[in-house]
């Protein structure tokens, strides 16, 4: 249910922000200026103007991309170390090398005057290794020294609490050599459910417990941030990024447990999150010989303590039980990469080097309630410990044209891996992974393009599974596993794009991954479980992506965005040995957002909706479903110029979407034990209001 509240203050947060409308210039009000029409080019890249979004009135690139049709903007996959490309955009035709501030938070600080133009291009086109699919290239112009804010409100009118302290302000300046900019933001996280029904029942069925839950998140995140790009005289290009930010969350989930027999009692649970972390990086890239070197330096470093409570009141005024887990985690990441391209044999090559070092260590003690009402520490076994991963990686590409309109990229390498584990029964393991991708694009006519990637890529482990843990919230318990590895994955994707010329863009893309060593939980000795590897699982899907604008229909001014994601998963439960779905993976998802920038005037309005379709989730004790919604609804109305700045409305959930849980708890593994309860709970999440406003200065 944690994961529920940061789920729909995330969905809040995106239904807060619809792309930008555009203000009209007076006259006839059944006339509207037209959507962004793309000029495609002889090698099918697309190219938008900055004049072909004035419909929306962007302030930023941001805004532009959002408005470019049929294209997805994608941010970077969470690979390990930097890796090659991973995220769809470029920035004068350099991929960001900045982990912490993302691609959506750089393309928030590049203001609309400074935007040149927008290239569309298939990535094996580019000779950038790592990229499929689409890419957006934006290129920017020197700009005078200007300043950019963002405001975030948002309230609800039950269970949480409101917000008024989200956005950013960014400062910066652009000249042929010198760039930089300097920010200061707070993200904020406001989520909540309550109410509704949540029912204990035995095993035959039967009510034995009737609880009112009322859940509360609460998060703030604030940073500052800088960036600097020089450009010398003989083409060297240096960029440096840097900054800070802290971590203050909280969430309570408190309980009224009202039992058919037996004492009514009071369950208070609090989680409190408090931490620090920083990043700095640099690159420079110059001329060396034949060819271009690109140098880059990377250090994370973040630093966390967290406690959870759980304490049960019982109303006949016996003693107070419960538990406490306190934890203190330090985690850390450098990286070293060096990229060497050049031409040759009439094509393009790079040659990537990469050495990145992480590391994770954790002290954590778990408390027992004692007569005193303090609270006496008891063992925790693994529970304290540390783990590192040295990573050794290189890969050869090579990008050529194989006719007019078709373009091959392929690359092969591998990686060398040393994974220490300092806790007790510690192992320090080493492994050959071998890595690499080919991508072919062709533009089979004009407005429809075509690209096939098959990539041989290797998984990024989380560290925290290799020590012990607990959920206080819901009684459960991760054993930790020394022996985990990454898991290997072969990965195919069919991206088909089409241009629909006044009636839009589409593209659709067919997707399939089979992978190796698999992270599940596993059973483990003494009727634990643990998340360990198993052989395989496998994962194919289809994802369409489309902008229909509505004005041939007589609707100026109104485009429809709609998404569309299906796959379908299998694996091997490691406890049954039966075929089933991934754990809690979501099949299906439409997103639909109807929009319309009202002709002759500043305003826009618009409707949508989300849709996901959530699969049961399985541990070895357990199973159910955890969701919400299932459909969330929203509206919005926005303004171009309020004063020069615009202004947008949002209310989402409009039609009571729900948090809900459906759970069945086992005396022991689920296929040999009986069942101890199940526990339901339909919570109201409630509207949720947001209010944004964003200018320049």
């Amino acid at each position: 249910m944690h994961r529920l509240l940061l789920t729909v203050t995330a969905a809040s947060l995106v239904a807060a922000t619809p792309s930008h409308g555009q203000a009209q210039e007076s006259g006839d009000m059944a006339s509207a200026p037209p959507p962004p029409l793309a000029q495609e080019t002889a090698s099918g890249t697309r190219v938008f103007m900055p004049a072909d979004f004035a419909r929306f009135v962007p302030r930023n690139a941001l805004d532009m991309l959002n408005e470019v049709p049929g294209f997805t903007l994608r941010g970077e996959d969470g690979q390990r170390g930097l890796g090659q490309a991973s995220a769809n955009v470029l920035i004068n035709g350099q991929r960001i090398t900045n982990k912490s501030d993302g691609i959506f938070t750089q393309l928030q600080r590049i203001a609309t005057d400074r935007v040149e133009r927008i290239e569309i291009v298939e990535a094996a086109t580019l000779g950038i290794a790592g990229l499929s699919g689409q890419v957006a290239n934006v290129i920017t112009r020197p700009s005078d020294i200007s300043g950019r804010f963002n405001y975030r409100a948002g309230f609800r009118p039950k269970y949480a609490r409101p917000s008024f302290i989200g956005g950013e302000v960014s400062l910066s300046r652009s000249s042929e050599a010198l760039e930089w900019t300097v920010a200061v933001s707070n993200g904020v996280g406001r989520g909540a459910a309550g109410g509704g029904e949540a029912f204990i029942f035995d095993p035959q069925g039967n009510v034995i417990e009737t609880r009112d839950i009322r859940m509360q998140f609460i998060a703030d995140q604030p940073r500052v941030s800088g960036s600097l790009q020089w450009t010398s005289p003989g083409g060297a290009i240096v960029n440096t990024n840097a900054n800070y930010r802290r971590v203050y969350e909280n969430f309570r989930d408190n309980q009224q447990r009202d039992l058919t027999v037996g004492v009514d009692r009071f369950r208070m649970f609090e989680d409190r999150n408090r931490g620090w972390g920083y990043e700095f990086g640099s690159d420079v890239e110059f001329g060396l010989g034949p060819g271009r070197l690109k140098l880059i330096g990377l250090e994370r470093y973040s630093r966390n303590r967290g406690r959870s409570d759980s304490i049960i009141s019982f109303e006949d005024g016996r003693p107070d039980n419960g538990s406490r887990f306190a934890s203190r985690t330090e985690t850390g990441e450098r990286i070293g990469r060096a990229e060497f391209s050049w031409a040759m044999l009439g094509g393009d090559w790079q040659l990537d080097g990469e050495a990145a070092f992480n590391r994770l260590n954790r002290s954590a003690q778990l408390f027992e309630l004692d007569a005193t009402g303090g609270f006496a520490e008891i063992a925790f076994p693994n529970g304290t410990g540390g783990v590192t991963e040295d990573r050794y990686e290189t890969i050869l590409t090579h990008s050529r044209s194989l006719a007019d309109n078709l373009t091959l990229q392929i690359g092969a390498g591998g990686e060398y891996s040393i994974i220490s584990q300092t806790a007790t029964n510690g192992l320090t393991r080493s492994f050959w992974r071998p890595k690499g991708s080919a991508n072919l694009a062709w533009q089979v006519e004009e407005g429809l393009d075509v690209s096939l990637e098959v990539a041989r890529r290797v998984g990024q482990l989380s560290f925290g599974d290799f020590l012990a843990s607990v959920s206080l919230n819901q009684d459960q318990q991760n054993a930790g596993n020394v022996e985990l590895v990454p898991q290997q994955s072969w990965e195919a994707q069919l991206d088909v794009t089409k241009t629909l010329g006044r009636w839009g863009s589409t593209e659709l893309r067919f997707y399939g991954r089979e992978i190796e060593d698999f992270v599940e939980f596993i059973p483990v000795s003494g009727g634990r479980e643990t998340r360990g590897n198993i052989d395989s699982a496998s994962v194919y899907g289809i994802r369409s992506n489309s902008t229909f604008q509505l004005a041939p229909l007589g609707f100026n001014g109104a485009q429809l965005d709609l998404t569309i994601d299906w796959d379908r998963t299998s694996l091997t439960d490691p406890l049954t040995g039966e075929t089933r779905k991934w754990s809690g993976n979501r099949d299906l998802e439409i997103d639909a957002t109807l929009r319309h920038d009202i002709p002759g005037s500043d305003w826009a309005w618009g409707v949508g909706l989300d849709y996901d379709r959530a699969q049961p989730y399985f541990r070895l004790g357990e199973t159910g479903r955890n969701y919400e919604g299932p459909i969330y609804t929203f509206a919005f109305v926005e303004h171009k110029d309020v004063f020069g700045m615009t202004g947008s409305l949002t209310v989402f959930n409009l039609t009571d979407g729900r948090a809900r849980q459906d759970r069945f708890v086992y005396d022991g593994y689920r296929d040999r034990s009986s069942l101890l309860f199940r526990e339901t709970q339909d919570l109201s999440v409630q509207p949720i209001f947001n209010f944004s406003l964003s200018g320049d200065f």
